[in-house]
C-alpha cells in the first residue's frame, strides 16, 4: 500500500509539472514561419538572393530594416524591421472568415551576431522590444532569427536587440563590413510548404465550358460544374473564403478566374550592411585628426611669425 500511495504522488506530481511548464514556460509559436521548417531548406536564403518566404508569399510589398552604420565588439544594439501595410484592409482566414492580418519576419546577421541575453539588454530597449518572442531558423544557426506571427496592428515595427561578437574571443571573426539580410511579410501566404494552396488565392477554371451549376458545400466555399463542349464533366472546389465572380450559364474559358484575389498581404525582401569596428582604430583616427589639426596650428602660427620677421626687416 505504501509504495502505491508514493506512485500515486509521483504520478500527480509529473502532470502537475508537465502543466505547469506548458502553461509558464516560453512556448514556440505553432504558425508561420516556425512551423514552415518542416520543410524549409538549410537556410533561408537562395543561391539567387531570394529569401524562401517569397515561395509561399507571391505578392511583392515593402519591408525595411534600420541598422547603425558600424557597432563596436561586444556591445548590444538594435535592428528595426518595418513592415508597413493598410490596417484598414482584412485578410481571408483558414476558415473563410476575414480578420486582421498578422506580420512576420527572418532576419539574418553576419556569422557572430545573434539576439542578446535578457541580462545584456539595456531597460529603454527592452521596453522597445516588448515581450517579442524569437527563434533560430534553425539549431546551431543562432544568427538566422525568426519572429512571428505577430499582431500586425501592434508590430508593423518589429525591435530586434542584437549582441555583436567579439574578434577576441572568436578567432573566426574579424572586423570590417559585412552584410545583413530582412525578409518580412504581412498576412497569409498562398501556398503551404508541403506544396497545397490555401484559401487566399485565386481560383481558376481547368476546363473552358459552361458553368450548370454552383452549390454551397456543407463547410463553406463552392462547387463549381462546368460542362465542357466534349468531355466529361468538371467540378471546381472552391475553399470558404475567396467570393466568386461567375454565375450559373456563364460561358468561361480555361484559366478564368472564378473568384476574386482575397490576398491583401505579400513578402519583400531588403539586404544591408553594418560594420564590425574596431574601437583601436577609432583612436588612431581620433589620434591622427589632433595630429592634422595641431600640425595646422603651427604652420599658421609658423607664418604669422615669418610675417612679423619680413615686417621688422622691412622697418630697417
Amino acid at each position: 500500500m505504501q509504495w502505491a500511495g508514493r506512485a500515486a504522488i509521483l504520478l500527480v506530481a509529473t502532470v502537475t509539472l508537465a502543466i505547469a511548464s506548458d502553461l509558464l514556460l516560453p512556448q514556440p509559436a505553432a504558425a508561420y514561419p516556425f512551423w514552415a521548417q518542416e520543410t524549409a531548406p538549410n537556410t533561408p536564403r537562395e543561391a539567387t538572393g531570394r529569401i524562401v518566404c517569397a515561395n509561399c508569399h507571391l505578392a511583392e510589398k515593402p519591408a525595411e530594416v534600420e541598422l547603425p552604420l558600424s557597432v563596436t565588439p561586444d556591445s548590444v544594439f538594435k535592428a528595426v524591421v518595418k513592415i508597413p501595410y493598410d490596417h484598414s484592409q482584412q485578410q481571408v482566414l483558414g476558415d473563410g472568415s476575414k480578420g486582421g492580418l498578422n506580420v512576420g519576419a527572418v532576419l539574418m546577421l553576419p556569422d557572430g551576431f545573434t539576439i542578446a541575453p535578457p541580462d545584456r539588454i539595456p531597460e529603454d530597449l527592452a521596453e522597445e522590444v516588448g515581450s517579442t518572442y524569437f527563434q533560430t531558423y534553425r539549431e546551431g544557426m543562432e544568427n538566422v532569427v525568426l519572429v512571428g506571427p505577430l499582431p500586425g496592428d501592434q508590430y508593423e515595427e518589429v525591435v530586434f536587440p542584437v549582441l555583436s561578437p567579439n574578434p577576441k574571443a572568436d578567432k573566426n571573426i574579424h572586423f570590417g563590413k559585412y552584410p545583413v539580410h530582412l525578409g518580412a511579410n504581412r498576412g497569409r501566404g498562398q501556398v503551404y510548404p508541403a506544396g497545397n494552396l490555401s484559401n487566399n488565392n485565386v481560383f481558376k477554371a481547368s476546363a473552358a465550358g459552361v458553368i450548370t451549376q454552383i452549390v454551397e458545400a456543407e463547410g463553406g466555399g463552392y462547387e463549381v460544374t462546368i460542362q465542357p463542349d466534349a468531355g466529361d464533366t468538371v467540378v471546381e472546389m472552391i475553399p470558404a473564403g475567396p467570393e466568386l465572380l461567375v454565375s450559373e450559364g456563364q460561358t468561361i474559358d480555361s484559366g478564368a478566374a472564378l473568384t476574386m484575389n482575397p490576398n491583401v498581404g505579400g513578402f519583400g525582401q531588403e539586404d544591408a550592411e553594418i560594420v564590425l569596428q574596431d574601437p583601436t582604430r577609432i583612436y588612431w583616427l581620433l589620434l591622427f585628426f589632433v595630429g592634422i589639426a595641431l600640425s595646422q596650428l603651427f604652420l599658421v602660427l609658423k607664418k604669422k611669425q615669418i610675417e612679423r620677421v619680413q615686417a621688422a626687416e622691412m622697418n630697417f
